[in-house]
């Protein structure tokens, strides 16, 4: 199978119109790649590719084939038929084509269907194994390939991924930020734990990152914040997922949005200014800083109270008291302490935990 694949990718030649090629070179140009969740039928893609085509910011059209779905479920993809139907919409409106790639079967017939674009899932990003089995399945054919994050929040498994499709000779590899998997309660489907693509970046500043918004947000109320977030810390573009009726989708209904949706969230997206002086862009940078570090201690803060709820709950149910003063002294001081070894003002360390104890009781009553 590796052999058969390696002829399909020596054919390789991208579609004529929007260069990927070029995007990669150009810090200025904002992608954005859309289109379905799954490709359900012919009818479903080109009425969303159709309604894509009047939006020009779209240069790709996005399609899931192959669905790996958290639990065996009726619906786990097209197949190969969806193919055919992407290569359509790639022939009448001039969309370049992307869909994910799981194991070389994929990739095989994404190469005989002529698709522009691949893109590795997290949940084979999680696993070398599956990866290098793709990079080793795509050698010698230098098509655009896009590696998401792995489910985990961890940047050296992502980075591993991009290394291995790089040490297979690909040129043309992107990062999609999509956000990861956490047991605590969020608005997001994934948390976006900004400070992880940031440190892609400064690791490996020649990858040109994008932003998965529909995966981070889940539901479509979200997406406008998290696109403009996305976007104020400078990604170089956007996957959403669209479809011609998001309700009746067979997947990922709730974060799927009309084509006519997606083109008044990109036209309300405020765009700033890159070309600044030094001092200036030094600022936004620290500012930028801040932004994620503040991210932290709110979701590291409601991660404290779920558990004071839960010690909250215990204690209901063995009849202790909410409010052990000699415990709370104690543990008070202790932060006193730490905060003036790390050179924090004693107190201001004081008056932040006397609030988060206070939060904290209120919700053990």
């Amino acid at each position: 199978m590796t052999h058969f694949i390696f002829i399909f990718a020596k054919k390789y030649e991208m579609s004529e119109g929007f260069d990927i090629r070029k995007w990669f070179k150009n810090p200025e140009d904002l992608l954005v790649i859309s289109g379905p969740c799954s490709v359900e039928s012919r009818k479903q893609l080109i009425a969303t590719a159709e309604g894509l085509s009047k939006i020009q910011e779209v240069k790709v059209l996005r399609g899931g084939i192959w669905k790996p779905r958290t639990r065996p479920e009726p619906f786990e993809g097209i197949g190969e038929e969806g193919l055919k139907w992407m290569q359509e919409a790639k022939e009448r409106f001039g969309f370049l084509t992307m869909t994910e790639v799981a194991v070389p079967e994929h990739v095989d017939l994404a190469l005989r269907y002529g698709i522009d674009i691949l893109w590795l899932g997290a949940r084979t990003v999680v696993n070398p194994f599956s990866v290098q089995e793709l990079a080793d399945c795509l050698r010698g054919c230098d098509i655009p390939v896009f590696v998401k994050n792995p489910i985990a929040p961890d940047v050296k498994l992502w980075l591993g991924a991009i290394e291995r499709l790089a040490g297979a000779g690909m040129t043309c590899i992107g990062a999609i930020h999509r956000g990861f998997s956490s047991y605590d309660e969020t608005p997001y489907r994934n948390t976006p734990l900004w400070e992880i693509p940031i440190e892609l970046k400064r690791l490996r500043p020649d990858i040109q990152i994008i932003t998965d918004i529909s995966h981070i947000c889940g539901c479509r109320e979200l997406l406008q914040e998290v696109a403009q977030k996305a976007l104020d810390f400078e990604t170089r573009g956007f996957m959403v997922e669209t479809h011609c009726n998001p309700d009746m989708a067979l997947t990922d209904a709730n974060q799927q949005i009309k084509p006519e949706t997606l083109k008044k969230a990109l036209d309300n997206l405020i765009i700033k200014k890159k070309n600044v002086d030094t001092d200036e862009f030094v600022l936004q940078n620290l500012r930028k800083d801040i932004d994620v570090i503040d991210d932290e201690i709110l979701n590291l803060i409601a991660k404290r109270m779920n558990v004071s709820e839960k010690i909250g709950d215990f204690k209901k149910k063995h009849k202790v008291t909410v409010l052990q003063m000699d415990r709370w002294k104690t543990i008070l001081e202790d932060h006193i302490n730490k905060g003036a070894a790390l050179g924090l003002n004693e107190e201001s360390v004081k008056q932040i935990f006397e609030i988060i104890h206070k939060e904290s009781i209120d919700r053990q009553l």
